[in-house]
């Protein structure tokens, strides 16, 4: 009985060999070969893929370092998509099992009392049962590749929860990197937004002397005052926002700021190496969430092959072998051996256009998930093309405030000078100080914009996933074992 048994199973999987899944083919991608071209744009150079760079290696700033490795520590966010994989890697397990016969063993024993009344000899009985057999239950057998196709759509779910934790560690990478650079700027506009205001508390100063002895009007006083008292505004502003940027952060890190913390650079200073481009195609295997939507389409492609199974006969086996016997002591004696073998098939005959209702639905599925695919293709894309024109045009854009910087302290001083001689009324000196104070203002937001537009190239490229160059191969999907 063992070895028909054992037989049956290998024939099994031998005529298993059918599958209903159909040809995978990868959509072409609905991009252009290459990144936009003109003015905006730097020409292009050959080179390796951003997302070859790892992020110690990009982000130059010890702090900054430092508050990445918090953040890959403890952000809930990355901690669940972690566990998200667990949770898919053994609901694969569960559908692979699906595909082999689950064997059980069971030892039963039973005795029972018959009163005389109810025995056909008319004398009350003891009768025994005991009984211990191996065997399998309603093994559902593949021919059709329905499980099997189940089981490659939990493989695929499986793939894309992986680069959904890769897509989910590089946003966290990049949003700890924008909301730091985002601090330092605060922190600049209000280091600066003091240093202005007590400047013009000197100068408010001076004019209050010069109003009490006649030489200025309450008009420049009044002016004056309105100046120091814009300046007091936007300090306390920046005192705001930066507390409030403290906190984004913490959020992010997942747990307070650390208190070994080094110190950082300055806003000015080069926090950023240069990330290369490469090619729209690279894309494609770079990038997480494009791999992610790939690895969902597959799902949805492996679905159908399901759906088109579900038509076909299924068959089950049940099947047994052991030992029964009267008297514990003899359950193993010659003789007392038992068996079962009880196959089935199911044919679906009539089911009101059910089953072909959940073929169409599979289809449009696989429509659904074709579409996301290239739109995740398409959205890439253009942040790529966004980051590179902003790459093209913000090292100009900064030159040339830092010249309006340099232009409006010069303004500043001459009026300034001219107003305290006579020379000018103090409307000259008040315009002077408003162009210096907004063009220092405009300098550190655009470098904070460039520093951004720079971190988020970083993450379109797919970059942040990986520590080091060294990691930043592609990583080879491989089903769970066990």
């Amino acid at each position: 009985m063992r070895k028909s048994l054992l037989s049956l199973a290998i024939a099994a999987g031998v005529l298993s060999g059918c599958s209903l899944i159909p040809d995978y083919e990868r959509p072409e991608a609905p991009v252009a070969a290459a990144y936009p071209q003109g003015e905006a744009y730097e020409a292009a150079k050959p080179a390796n893929a951003g997302a070859d760079i790892g992020w110690r290696e990009f982000f130059k700033d010890p702090q900054l370092q430092r508050l990445i490795e918090v953040s890959l520590e403890n952000n809930r966010d990355l901690r669940v998509a972690a566990l998200n994989i667990e949770a898919y890697r053994a609901q694969y397990r569960i559908q692979r099992a699906d595909l082999f016969p689950a064997v059980d063993a069971s030892v039963s024993g039973s005795r029972q009392h018959v009163p005389g009344a109810l025995s056909q000899t008319g004398h009350s009985t003891i009768t025994s049962e005991y009984g211990a057999t191996l065997g399998v239950t309603a093994w559902e057998i593949d021919l059709f590749g329905r499980l099997r196709a189940l089981r490659d759509q939990a493989l695929e779910t499986y793939f894309a929860s992986e680069q959904a934790r890769r897509s989910t560690q590089t946003s966290l990478v990049a949003n700890v990197a924008n909301a730091y650079l985002t601090l330092r700027s605060d922190q600049a506009q209000l280091e600066l937004a003091r240093s202005t205001l007590a400047t013009y508390q000197k100068s408010y100063d001076l004019t209050k002397r010069s109003y009490e002895v006649g030489a200025a009007s309450a008009l420049d006083l009044a002016q004056s005052q309105t100046s120091v008292e814009r300046a007091r505004a936007g300090s306390t502003q920046y005192t705001r926002l930066v507390a409030q940027d403290q906190n984004a952060l913490v959020l992010l890190l997942g747990s307070g700021l650390p208190a070994d913390l080094p110190k950082g650079r300055e806003l000015s200073d080069d926090l950023l190496a240069t990330v290369p481009a490469g090619l729209p195609s690279d894309l494609l295997q770079r990038r997480p969430d494009i791999i992610q939507a790939e690895h969902q389409l597959k799902a949805a492609n492996a679905n159908i092959g399901a759906a088109r199974a579900a038509f076909f006969p299924r068959i089950s086996l049940t099947a047994n072998a052991g030992s029964l016997s009267p008297d514990l002591s003899g359950l193993f004696d010659s003789g007392s051996g038992s068996w079962l073998f009880q196959p089935s098939i199911s044919l679906p005959i009539f089911n009101a256009g059910s089953l072909q209702a959940s073929l169409d639905l599979a289809k449009v599925q696989k429509d659904i998930n074709v579409a996301q695919y290239e739109k995740t293709i398409q959205t890439a894309f253009s942040e790529v093309a966004d980051g590179l024109a902003a790459r093209g045009t913000f090292g100009e854009q900064l030159q040339a405030q830092r010249a309006l910087v340099a232009a409006s302290d010069k303004y500043y001083q001459l009026a300034n000078h001219r107003y305290r001689t006579g020379v000018d009324n103090y409307l000259t000196l008040l315009d002077a100080q408003r162009s210096l104070y907004a063009a220092q203002q405009q300098l550190i937001s655009d470098r904070l914009n460039q520093l951004t537009s720079e971190v988020n190239l970083y993450k379109a490229l797919g970059g942040g996933w990986s520590e080091s160059a060294a990691q930043a191969k592609p990583i080879k999907d491989e089903a769970p074992q066990g």
